[in-house]
């Protein structure tokens, strides 16, 4: 990957915004840094705890989407891999499209620290997301957002609009893992931290179909992904997903499928398009896609179908 060098630090604002559900307002500081490769980094509040969310901009945006990592490694590895002589930054394909894009570092990953509690939990990072909505639609014009989960993120950010949609102009849901059909115990009071060591194997075990990928690329996304995730985030009381209900969600949605993926069989994607109460639904599947399908062969097909959806929603 291309080093990131931080180069200079621009802004630091403090920002008052309300918070329409709870009607308590968040304060928000911004701390903006520039980085190489035009991507810039932002850390933004949420209920006091620091976020990174990162930026890549385009002149005359047609829209604005938020991308949100799955269970191990952050955004900028996940969506912005810098590999020389190829193009596999999602990030940079859709801002060929027309989008000013946004990634967004969970607490305990990449630039986002753990909390004093150490732990996170989906609806501490559901309402993390609605946070970064919400700020993201305030520095753009307060134009909505369209938001993008990958894996883990896709569960999260299913969570996230139906706590709040306000901010959201549409949600793409990428390799959806959960089996709705069955119901995730409590997490027993006594779990201890595990502070896992990530490894090199796990971070290449996401390109599943051989030769989808080059190994170079394959080579650094791992350097990447253990330099900014070396320590596995710690999560309990993922019970809190038994909250999801698809039938309360009338945003539209986007379901992306890897043909080959086995993290988000079709059962699952079936289930949820089948509950999900929008009539403004779409389910496309990426032939030849695995769980990284967008860094892989099939990403002009990943890139078409997902701004495809999105382009409707232009003014």
């Amino acid at each position: 990957m291309k080093s990131i060098f931080k180069i200079t630090l621009l802004i630091c604002a403090f920002v008052t915004i309300a918070c329409k559900k709870e009607g308590t307002p968040i304060d928000v500081v911004e701390t903006t840094t520039i980085v190489k490769d035009s991507l810039i980094q932002h850390t933004v509040l949420s209920e006091g705890h620091p976020m990174a969310v990162w930026e890549k901009k385009t002149l005359n945006s047609k829209g604005i989407i938020l991308f949100v990592h799955g269970r191990t490694w952050s955004g900028v590895p996940d969506f912005d891999l810098q590999v020389e002589g190829e193009d596999l930054s999602l990030m940079d394909g859709l801002v060929e499209q027309g989008y000013t894009t946004y990634a967004i570092d969970l607490r305990g990953y990449g630039a986002t620290p753990r909390d004093a509690s150490e732990w996170n939990t989906p609806n501490k990072a559901a309402q993390d997301i609605n946070n970064v909505l919400q700020w993201i639609s305030a520095q753009n014009n307060h134009q909505k957002v369209h938001l993008f989960g990958w894996s883990m993120g896709s569960t999260l950010s299913l969570l996230a609009t139906q706590k709040d949609d306000t901010h959201i102009e549409s949600l793409t849901l990428f390799e959806f893992w959960l089996d709705l059909n069955t119901t995730i115990p409590e997490s027993p009071a006594d779990v201890a931290l595990e502070k896992r060591v990530n490894t090199a194997q796990a971070a290449a075990s996401d390109f599943i179909i051989p030769g989808s990928i080059s190994k170079n690329a394959i080579d650094t996304y791992v350097k990447a992904a253990l330099a900014a995730d070396p320590i596995r985030a710690d999560w309990k009381h993922l019970n809190e997903y038994n909250l999801i209900d698809p039938s309360t969600i009338t945003t539209p949605v986007l379901i992306i499928q890897g043909a080959e993926d086995p993290i988000g069989p079709t059962d699952r994607q079936a289930t949820l398009f089948t509950q999900l109460k929008t009539k403004d639904k779409s389910w496309v599947v990426i032939s030849g896609g695995d769980h990284a399908a967008f860094m892989e062969t099939p990403r002009p097909h990943f890139i078409k179908s997902f701004a495809d959806f999105i382009d409707r929603f232009n003014p």
